[in-house]
């Protein structure tokens, strides 16, 4: 029986805090018993939901892995790559890591066929690689591996908070997260939990890049 791997990511767009990539692997035939038990993508559910749903999902899985790629480290990556090609270079990693004969992914690209390529050519292992569109919607391996990513994230975004206060979701549309970078900026101290090379960074304090460069990034232990 062939073993499947649903990829997904959480939290690609946001200036503040990592993304999370995660990845499960289920046995070819069992798809149905997630969809069963109401696995769906995670953007449907509540926060609550999801919580409920991870332990069930988990004891179905046969395995399953999870990348945590900091806000230093993708500012630092994105000096030499941008972020389809980061994000292609950790779901290899995964797809690796789980060694599954059939890998489905949730394609960033807006061309899914180019992203599946940029993945294959990643790795020595060769399965088959479905790279589409909305996976999550057609695909319940690929559900269950947003709900891993979501839940995952919400947990260490909830940490964050408590060590640097509320920053709200951390997208750049929030005023209450355009408030906190800002302030940062001005303050001189940008917590290392800010995406430096994100322009909503970039527009704060009215632009300042020297400003920004100069900002002190404090030393800070990755929460997992």
């Amino acid at each position: 029986m062939k073993l499947i791997a649903g990829l997904d990511e959480a939290g690609r767009g946001p200036a503040i805090g990592p993304m999370v990539i995660a990845g499960v692997a289920i046995r070819e035939g069992r798809e149905q018993e997630l969809l069963s038990i109401g696995v769906k993508d995670s953007k449907k559910l509540s926060a609550k939901r999801r919580d409920e749903l991870l332990p069930q999902i988990m004891a179905l899985v046969e395995n399953y892995h999870v990348e945590v790629l900091d806000a230093g480290v993708i500012d630092s990556l994105r000096s030499e790559r941008n972020l389809n090609q980061i994000e292609a270079d950790a779901m290899a990693k995964i797809i690796e890591r789980l060694w599954p004969d059939i890998a489905q992914i949730g394609s960033v690209d807006v061309d899914p066929a180019r992203f599946g390529a940029e993945i294959l050519r990643r790795m020595v292992a060769k399965p088959e690689v479905f790279s589409v569109h909305h996976a999550e919607d057609r695909f319940p391996a690929v559900a269950a591996a947003s709900i891993l990513a979501k839940t995952a994230r919400d947990r260490i975004v909830g940490e964050l908070k408590l060590r640097w206060g509320d920053f709200g979701s951390g997208y750049p549309g929030d005023p209450k997260t355009r408030r906190f970078i800002a302030e940062a900026v001005r303050s001189g101290e940008l917590p290392p939990i800010v995406r430096r090379t994100w322009s909503t960074v970039s527009k704060a304090g009215e632009g300042d890049q020297r400003q920004i460069r100069e900002a002190r990034r404090p030393t800070q232990s990755r929460l997992l």
